[in-house]
């Protein structure tokens, strides 16, 4: 930038800081609520917030009720079962095919599938929500 530019930009901005915007108190008001902690739920947030802990609470309960523990294990293994069996099929008939897979293609396509689909589903579903 060239020094006249960085001159009108400056009076720009000397301009604006110079402007006042009345707000009758609102700006100290809320400082001062909030300092004091004085910022308020209402009834609907209050109520949001009770049946979240609520809802918490009643599937703490119910997950060891019915044994969560073992049914989350038990899935575990389940995963870990056809997880170990897909690779086994695959290391076993890859050598049979005419294509010709590297380590580092191997890798890079477990990580696309592993790392980079899942982030991109999370980031399109956020922004979606």
């Amino acid at each position: 930038m060239t020094e006249k530019e960085n001159k009108l930009i400056e009076d720009l901005f000397k301009q604006a800081a110079q402007q006042q915007i009345e707000d009758n108190g609102f700006t100290e008001r809320v400082m001062e609520a909030i300092g004091n902690g004085q910022l308020k739920m209402d009834n609907g947030q209050l109520l949001s917030v009770l049946w979240t802990w609520f809802c918490i609470a009643v599937s703490l309960v119910l997950f060891f009720v019915f044994n969560g523990w073992e049914m989350l294990k038990a899935s575990l293994m389940v995963l870990y079962a056809a997880v170990r069996t897909s690779l086994e099929v695959f290391v076993t008939t890859a050598p049979t095919t005419e294509l010709d897979l590297t380590p580092w293609m191997i890798l890079l396509a477990l990580g696309f599938v592993s790392i980079y689909l899942p982030y991109q589903t999370a980031r399109k579903l956020s922004a979606t929500l």
